[in-house]
């Protein structure tokens, strides 16, 4: 069996490799034996997200699966054809319903008719895109190079409850087309919402507040909204989306216990600060997550982006093991940066 060894403790060792292992495995059919799982981690091995991802790549591909329990630091995967169709997961903690939409979306938009995905668990989690940056920002840059869909927030899910509830619509790729983003052009507007669930209205007025406040002399804001929510649990969050001419950019501050609004209102404006006054034309979360559709696009990409990170030059290197594609990565760690991707 000519199968794909992946070392899961290279780079930034977390879970990112094996998600996207995964991913290329069931986009190439190669089948994927992956060690040292979550290897760098104060807790190693699968836990119930990463199980859950598990789960949703082996059912959509009827593969074969080895070492799929908890704490497991090592997997073989043996992917099948991709089966469209409908589809529901749950974690059965917070963890990322975000991580294991992106797991799966790829390899269903390549399957021969619409599918349709529901999960339950975390919406607006630590160290994970929350349902609003699905929504505002990775899914119309997944539609720009070829890979439509369409996302449904039913309920808010935090942590540490989870809970959260949305639905995903995954339609068949069309022609996948390279993206060139080397500006930003003018700043068009900042909108954003300022939400919570089972919290008093207060928290996301006073959210919002401070953050219209501190920015609204100096930015065009509008439709920045307060919400109360549905959720599972108590949560709150601010989110917002820069539009420019050429590009977009969108940044999360989630609330905790004991973490006053104002708190949450300011940490979202440092990020705001931080991002206009680097060179990157997208936030530095999406390069890494455009990696892999860009690595199947008819034709070369460019990026530039704000701060090159670990996880972008740990997914850049897992990609490379799998497909015959170059990716550049022009800068230094931590620094603004252009990633080339050359299929």
């Amino acid at each position: 069996m000519n199968k794909i060894v992946i070392d899961g403790s290279v780079g930034e060792g977390g879970g990112q490799i094996f998600r996207s292992s995964l991913t290329l495995s069931l986009l190439t059919k190669k089948p994927l034996q992956i060690h040292n799982i979550r290897s760098k981690r104060s807790s190693p091995g699968l836990k119930q997200q990463h199980l859950t991802a598990l789960k949703a790549a082996a059912e959509i591909s009827n593969a074969q699966v080895e070492g799929d329990f908890s704490g497991s630091q090592e997997v073989l995967f043996i992917p099948g054809e991709i089966k469209p169709g409908n589809y529901s997961f749950k974690i059965p903690t917070a963890g990322s319903t975000a991580l294991v939409l992106q797991t799966i979306f790829m390899p269903l938009s390549v399957a021969s008719r619409t599918s349709h995905v529901s999960l339950i668990g975390g919406t607006h989690v630590p160290w994970s895109p929350p349902y609003h940056y699905l929504e505002w920002q990775w899914l119309p840059w997944m539609e720009r190079i070829g890979y439509p869909g369409k996302v449904e927030l039913h309920q808010c899910g935090y942590y540490p409850a989870g809970g959260g509830r949305l639905s995903c619509v995954i339609l068949s790729a069309e022609s996948i087309m390279p993206v060139r983003v080397t500006g930003k052009g003018k700043l068009i507007q900042i909108r954003g919402i300022s939400a919570a669930s089972n919290l008093p209205r207060d928290i996301p007025n006073r959210q919002r507040q401070r953050f219209v406040g501190r920015l609204g002399p100096s930015y065009p804001l509008n439709d920045i909204r307060s919400a109360v929510l549905s959720g599972q649990g108590k949560g709150t969050f601010l989110i917002v989306l820069l539009e420019f001419e050429e590009t977009t950019a969108c940044f999360t501050s989630l609330g905790e216990k004991a973490k006053r609004a104002e708190i949450v209102a300011d940490e979202l404006v440092k990020q705001v600060e931080e991002y206009m006054a680097a060179s990157g034309c997208v936030d530095a979360y999406l390069p890494d997550q455009l990696l892999i559709p860009l690595s199947f696009a008819n034709g070369r990409s460019s990026i530039q982006t704000p701060n090159i990170t670990l996880h972008l030059m740990t997914n850049a290197e897992i990609i490379q093991q799998f497909l015959p594609v170059r990716i550049a990565i022009e800068g230094n760690m931590g620094k603004p940066g252009k990633v080339i991707i050359s299929p």
